[in-house]
């Protein structure tokens, strides 16, 4: 008797397809993900308590012309830079950053904010913090959290802090610009966007999905 071959039924299989979906969630860092700003958190953690709101006060005026809209943020932030870290070894700076996302980070993580990342990742979506922040300090805590992570860099030269950005400060178009120059969203069928301020506003509007203040008790 023949043996009769029936087409093999791939009918399941797209199915199967169709139902799984590529998903990737951007989440902005400070004030997002945290509850304070933790360039200002990083400051006090290794410059002191003291020297932290002296050096404000002396900054003050920049950061008053900052609120007026007279200067940019970017450079309010090179002031700021500069006063707490140039001339900083790189070497010990970065120590102090390890040590602060030892120390303190965990104080600062939002849980909710940490629970949405989980979820995401139980989903099998990638996870991204798209940060202003260094990444000296942001994206030591994103490796533990297994996250990528996209954020501002700090100018060496020899080993040394200048005080300055290299390139530019992660925030507003640059959140999006480094975004589409790093994935491909057309790859994806569901993007989540989080973030907090009008600085993530551009990134905001790349999502399928996006949430502005969600982890707000």
């Amino acid at each position: 008797m023949d043996h009769v071959h029936h087409p093999v039924d791939t009918r399941i299989h797209i199915q199967k397809e169709k139902i799984v979906n590529r998903g990737i969630a951007f989440f902005d860092f400070d004030g997002t993900i945290t509850t304070k700003d933790t360039l200002f958190e990083i400051i006090k953690y290794q410059k002191g308590g003291s020297r932290f709101y002296w050096g404000f006060i002396l900054l003050s005026p920049w950061l008053l012309a900052m609120k007026l809209k007279l200067i940019s943020n970017s450079r309010t932030k090179v002031r700021v830079l500069r006063h707490f870290f140039r001339n900083e070894p790189l070497e010990i700076f970065q120590q102090k950053c390890d040590a602060f996302i030892e120390n303190r980070m965990g104080q600062l993580v939002r849980p909710l904010a940490l629970k949405a990342i989980r979820e995401h990742q139980a989903r099998g979506h990638e996870v991204v913090v798209v940060s202003a922040s260094a990444e000296n300090w942001v994206r030591g805590w994103c490796h533990r959290i297994q996250m990528a992570c996209i954020s501002s860099r700090l100018e060496t030269r020899n080993g040394v802090l200048t005080g300055n950005l290299d390139g530019p400060n992660c925030n507003g178009p640059e959140k999006s610009r480094r975004i589409l120059e790093l994935y491909s969203l057309s790859d994806y069928d569901e993007i989540y966007c989080y973030g907090d301020t009008k600085g993530d506003k551009p990134m905001l509007e790349l999502a399928t999905f996006a949430y502005f203040k969600p982890f707000r008790n």
